[in-house]
Order: structure tokens, then sequence, then C-alpha cells
């Protein structure tokens, strides 16, 4: 008997106005998500990105604290592209993050001063669907993400973050997850295809030390949004697991 085809993607929610998006590196938005990202900003919404860490441990050829600068560079400048101005590195560990309170409060502490109603984060599931294995970094990321969401409206939760002079919050109304086995949401992203392609070209150095087939901006957006694409019935779409939060 023939595999079913995978049912059709519904639309995400588009009636909001700040998306705060949490990922463990940069270029992590930048695999599928940035072209959301242009078209949410072209309908005035505002997009702010918090990074984990500065993914200083992801160019070989090149020691931390150079890569350090190298990839927050290209992170902003590739996030301008598609309408982000803001862009937050919270210091943790490239390639060790660990899940834990350190984690946990530097992202509702995020949360308390954006205060968004949406919250974005990667995949955070332990494939990327059959035996494909997700990273470690965006496992601990995500699911640090999503408590912290709620650990952002308790006064009683990092007590610490009042005494800053960040009161809770508890507006956040639902948190996607990118690129999830578990996605049963897109949004069309065809006619801001280009500004997520040129948002990912923007990581040039760690592009460069990255290689093979995953280093050719182009053909790999072609390949995942397309595939999405076709479930929600537009050329390209990005994938969103959609958690609700009340």
């Amino acid at each position: 008997m023939a595999d079913q085809a995978p049912p059709p993607f519904e639309p995400v929610v588009e009636d909001w106005h700040t998306a705060l998006a949490v990922v463990a590196h940069p270029d992590d938005m930048e695999y599928g998500a940035a072209a959301a990202v242009a078209r949410w900003t072209s309908q005035g919404k505002r997009v702010v990105y918090a990074m984990a860490t500065s993914g200083e441990a992801g160019i070989d050829s090149m020691d931390p604290e150079t890569c350090r600068g190298v990839r927050e560079a290209e992170q902003i400048a590739s996030a301008k592209l598609v309408g982000v101005e803001v862009v937050d590195f919270l210091g943790h560990p490239d390639g060790v993050v660990e899940y834990g309170l350190p984690l946990r409060r530097d992202i509702a502490r995020a949360v308390r001063r954006h205060r968004p109603e949406i919250v974005i984060t990667t995949n955070f599931r332990e494939t990327y669907g059959g035996t494909w294995p997700n990273q470690a970094d965006h496992i601990a990321v995500g699911r640090a993400t999503l408590d912290a969401v709620r650990d952002a409206g308790n006064r009683w939760v990092f007590r610490e973050l009042v005494d800053e002079g960040l009161e809770p919050w508890n507006g956040v109304r639902q948190l996607w997850a990118a690129a999830s086995p578990d996605a049963r949401h897109a949004v069309d992203t065809t006619d801001f295809f280009e500004a997520g392609v040129a948002s990912l070209k923007a990581h040039r150095a760690y592009l460069e030390g990255l290689g093979g087939d995953m280093a050719d901006a182009r053909g790999t957006l072609e390949t995942f949004g397309a595939m999405a694409g076709e479930r929600l019935g537009t050329r390209y779409a990005s994938p969103f697991e959609v958690i609700p939060l009340g």
C-alpha cells in the first residue's frame, strides 16, 4: 500500500504586530524562515531576533573569538535584509548550550523586554523527520524558549527581572517552531523568496566554511520551500509547528 500524502498545511495567523524569534545560532532563521520574516516586516510588523549563541564554534578554520565577531556582523547584516533592525546576542556558548535556568532567564528577559504576541524558534524535536537527527543546541534553545515564554508571564519566577524594571508579559499567543516535523501550518513566502536567499547568502564566511549541499543557499531554500509550498498550495512556503499558549 502506497504511503498517504501528508495533509495540506493551514495558513498561520497574521493578525499580530510584534514577534520575537529566539534561535540557537546565526543562520538558523535564514534556513527557511527569513523569507517569512520579510513578508511580515513588509506588512508593517515588528520582528526582533535573539541569538542564544554567536555561532563562534561554527567555522572550523576560524578561532572562536575571531569567529564570534564575524558571525555577529553577518547576522546583523542578514537580518536587515528582511527588515529586522534589532538582533540580541545572549552569550551562551556555541555547541554546548545547556537547557536550564540561566538560558530560560535570558529568554524570559527578552520576552518581557520586547513584549511579543508571537514567539518563533526552530525545530526542537529529536529529528527533522525520519532518521535525520536534530542538533543539540536547537533542541535546548527551543525547549527553553517554550518554557521561558511561560516564565515571562509569572511575576514570581525570575523575580530579579522585575527589579530590572521588566514587568511580566502574558501577551504571547502562540509559539511557532520553524522546520518542525510536526508542522501543520505554513506561510506563503513566494513573493519574498529572493529576500530569503539574500539573507542566507549574507552569512558568507559561514557558508564558505560549511561547504557541501547546505552551503548552496538558493538550492537549499528552493528544495525546502517548494516542499512546503506544495502542501500550502503555493510555489514556496515556510512551515511551522504552532503551539497555542492561551
